[in-house]
């Protein structure tokens, strides 16, 4: 009877650990150039965001909304070659005014995170 029950526990813990799912990575947004609030003087000719995981580019987005309405984006979405973590976006040539960036980023392991943002391009 007492090599029953230690075998039961192992059977149980074996089948608990079997039923629990790997902890997976999302690619969460730890920075932007232009930085997330900021209020810059030199327009940048592209965006720079940093995750915290490697991002798939054909299936991430980025959107740069500006003055009127009007999208400032290039369209490109582009992981860095050296750091999988970093996306790119060339960028129309800003004006002064308020951008919101809008986007949605697919990690490697296919997880999708979304987020939005603000900065302010001044005289």
């Amino acid at each position: 009877v007492s090599m029953r029950l230690p075998r039961h526990l192992a059977v149980t813990l074996a089948v608990l650990l079997l039923a629990t799912p790997p902890a997976l990575a999302h690619a969460f947004l730890l920075r932007a150039s232009p930085a997330v609030g900021s209020t810059i003087r030199t327009p940048p000719s592209e965006l720079t965001l940093r995750f915290s995981e490697g991002v798939e580019p054909s299936f991430s987005t980025v959107q740069v909304i500006g003055p009127g309405d009007q999208r400032f984006d290039i369209g490109d979405p582009r992981v860095d070659e050296r750091e999988r973590t970093v996306l790119r976006m060339s960028l129309k040539p800003l004006t002064q005014g308020v951008y919101t960036v809008t986007w949605r980023a697919v990690s490697v392991d296919t997880h999708v995170t979304t987020g939005d943002f603000k900065f302010t391009v001044a005289p």
